[in-house]
């Protein structure tokens, strides 16, 4: 299970996504090009202490991340197709989140093996990427046995 974020437009949301990454255990892949200079002095500032336990790839298109082949793409979108509630994900799923300010382009949404939607009260929009990262993130890893025990022997 991997979390990506497609072209991420504020720094403080991908550190948060990294701190995210880094306390369950997930990695981290970031669809350039960012709403802000990336670099690897950017993520360790934007992670704070969190910067170095993230495991944190970088590519830098869309199309270099698609010739990756990471596994099933699961996008999360205000046009999803299922509540995240009726959703199956496997473990090798790629929880793919979009731009805060624009979400993903149409080749992106095509390219989804499937979309997936959080419910949310009448009248709301959406909610912060990384929250939403974190609610994707939550119920998938609940779903697939994955979430960390640390009172595991």
């Amino acid at each position: 299970m991997l979390l990506a974020l497609f072209q991420p437009d504020i720094p403080q949301n991908l550190g948060a996504a990294l701190r995210l990454g880094a306390c369950l255990g997930v990695n981290v892949h970031v669809i350039e090009p960012c709403g802000f200079p990336l670099s690897d002095k950017a993520i360790r500032r934007a992670a704070m202490d969190y910067g170095e336990p993230a495991d944190v790839t970088r590519h830098a298109s869309w199309s270099e991340f698609e010739k990756a082949k990471l596994g099933r793409i699961i996008l999360f979108t205000t046009k999803g197709a299922a509540p995240l509630h009726d959703f199956k994900f496997e473990p090798d799923d790629v929880l793919l989140f979009g731009r805060e300010s624009l979400g993903v382009p149409e080749e992106v949404l095509q390219a989804a093996d499937a979309r997936v939607v959080i419910p949310l009260s009448p009248g709301r929009r959406s909610f912060n990427v990384t929250v939403s990262a974190a609610i994707g993130l939550s119920e998938a890893l609940r779903q697939t046995q994955l979430f960390p025990n640390p009172f595991a022997p």
